[in-house]
């Protein structure tokens, strides 16, 4: 499965919001997507990583759109938003 080293841009790290967006994001693009080896689609499963502000995360998927959507969607600072 094709795989992108992301950092993480978020100022909480992947959890709570962050990881809610993402899941949500990953649901509606219809294909498998992990980050870290966790199915993304899951918001309980991304904030298991314990990701913070900085750390490197590797996300993966067989769909090469979905990939570049995740991995925009990580780099972001999504509690910003």
């Amino acid at each position: 499965m094709p795989s992108t080293s992301v950092i993480v841009g978020s100022a909480v790290g992947l959890h709570a919001r962050p990881a809610a967006l993402i899941a949500e994001a990953v649901g509606n693009l219809g294909v498998p997507v992990t980050i870290n080896g966790v199915d993304a689609g899951s918001s309980l499963m991304i904030m298991t990583l314990g990701a913070k502000k900085g750390d490197e995360v590797e996300v993966a998927s067989d769909d090469p759109a979905a990939l570049a959507a995740v991995v925009a969607l990580v780099e972001r600072d999504l509690d910003a938003e």
